[in-house]
């Protein structure tokens, strides 16, 4: 088991919102420069951090966790939380809240129309929060940050950044070596995606010691079919940064400011990451004060007052829930089984190691997925929709799909009863019974059935059914709605 003192963590969280928040001011200057740059430190005025949506964006996600509490955070309550709190409708962000306002639910709200933006780093950049709420906890830490990521990034390369960027962030609260972190993060990613084409692009030059300019150029070439502010480039200028840098903190943020595109991302990230790794003795005092403790907000709308001001503050608020999210579970509690985990007397991370924390499990289980789904949660099981191609529709035509129902329960056989509430003169074919079979595995727990929705002679701009699933015996039914453009 992996210990930690409140005084180390306090450490290293309160230097991740600084190293933010330095990186972030550096950076912003030169948002969306497509040029090499030449700067050598800030460019803004001295004592006040620039505001920065990065860090915005994950105070509305730290104030979902306090008041739903962690074992309810999805993406459709991160979701709830985007209309509710976060004001701007850029890019990425933009769509996703548009779709989600028609009713697509994310992660289908993340991948509607949005071909554009869902490469993007709108969420790569905001993983920090789950990282520090699961310090060393890595699976937790990128489940986290994948139904944050697919709000408005959908199954893109977004996403996978996000998951990525936050299996390093986790893990560097246990291990501080950056290449080890590298192989970590490229362990929970697909492969073949770009963000690890370019990530290894950038890990293989650095071995051969091209020079960093070469390199930044390499990756702006490999990139040039996706185009500027897209994850793949930028998630690889920050790993330039932090390899080039070897491990100096002016150096690092630098050098990854100098690639340009989405300075105000590479830079905070990569300050986040080297606060984690390091701790407050790797971050310059006078860079330190020339930012100051505050926190400058751009984004966020009702609820003034109930935001940290500060990374004090901020701090103050993460180190408040920990003791919930590194709690153990009932069953291990039960079981005699210690968290993997949990805060101590002294600070002991003896069996970390990039074996310990890799894996592909979760995203290989993305990846089985069809990108038109999404999942309601429900107390005793989940449902999966996904549509065989996009949820539109024309009068009399048809739209295909699957439901699959996922029991928390077992080994228990079950009847599901499935009943569609469609628009007058629409019709959906489908079985109207599923049983999930009594087997000793939870990975045979479920329940499929295909469909077929054929559409009236009348339909909207946008359309909506409700499928209600009744379980016998079970007095709460669950209730999936689809959503369904004309």
């Amino acid at each position: 088991m992996i210990t930690f003192t409140n005084e180390f963590l306090r450490d290293r969280i309160y230097a991740c919102w600084i190293g933010k928040n330095i990186g972030g001011t550096l950076g912003t200057p030169y948002e969306g420069t497509r040029k090499l740059l030449d700067i050598d430190g800030f460019a803004s005025k001295a004592g006040e951090p620039l505001p920065n949506d990065d860090l915005d964006l994950q105070l509305a996600w730290l104030r979902a966790v306090d008041e739903l509490g962690p074992q309810n955070i999805n993406s459709k309550t991160l979701g709830e939380y985007w209309i509710s709190y976060v004001n701007p409708n850029w890019n990425e962000y933009g769509v996703g809240k548009a779709n989600m306002r028609d009713g697509f639910l994310p992660p289908l709200a993340g991948e509607m129309n949005n071909e554009e933006w869902k490469h993007s780093n709108g969420a790569w950049i905001r993983t920090e929060v789950w990282a520090c709420l699961y310090p060393a906890v890595v699976e937790k830490a990128i489940r986290y940050a994948y139904e944050d990521a697919c709000v408005d990034h959908g199954f893109g390369e977004g996403t996978y950044a996000a998951i990525f960027v936050a299996a390093m962030e986790s893990a560097a609260f246990a291990i501080h070596d950056a290449r080890s972190l590298l192989e970590i993060g490229l362990s929970k990613i697909p492969e073949n995606c770009r963000v690890a084409r370019s990530v290894r692009i950038v890990i293989d030059a650095y071995d051969k010691k091209v020079p960093w300019q070469e390199t930044r150029e390499m990756l702006v070439k490999d990139s040039e079919d996706l185009g500027w502010f897209q994850a793949p480039a930028n998630v690889a200028f920050t790993v330039l940064g932090l390899l080039y840098g070897e491990g100096d903190f002016k150096r690092s943020l630098i050098l990854a400011v100098n690639c340009g595109d989405d300075t105000d991302c590479t830079g905070a990230t990569l300050g986040s990451l080297l606060g984690i790794m390091n701790g407050m003795a790797c971050i310059p005092e006078d860079w330190r004060a020339y930012i100051g403790d505050g926190i400058k907000s751009i984004c966020l709308t009702n609820g003034h007052g109930k935001y940290p001001e500060d990374c004090t503050q901020l701090t103050d608020c993460i180190m408040n829930l920990l003791p919930t999210t590194l709690r153990v579970n009932h069953p291990r509690l039960m079981a005699g089984r210690p968290a993997d985990v949990a805060l101590g007397d002294v600070t002991d991370v003896a069996e970390a190691s990039v074996e310990y924390f890799a894996g592909r499990d979760f995203v290989e289980s993305i990846a089985r997925r069809k990108p038109y789904s999404y999942t309601i949660e429900g107390v005793y099981a989940d449902a999966l929709v996904e549509f065989d191609e996009k949820p539109a529709i024309r009068p009399l035509g048809t739209l295909s799909g699957s439901i699959s129902i996922e029991q928390h329960t077992l080994p228990e056989q079950k009847h599901y009863r499935l009943r569609f509430l469609a628009p007058e003169g629409w019709h959906v074919e489908c079985e109207k019974n599923l049983f999930t079979p009594a087997l000793h595995s939870k990975h045979m727990q479920h329940a499929k059935a295909s469909f077929v929705i054929t559409a009236g002679e009348n339909v909207e701009a946008i359309n909506r059914i409700v499928l209600e699933i009744v379980c016998a015996g079970r007095p709460t039914s669950i209730l999936v709605p689809m959503t369904i453009m004309g």
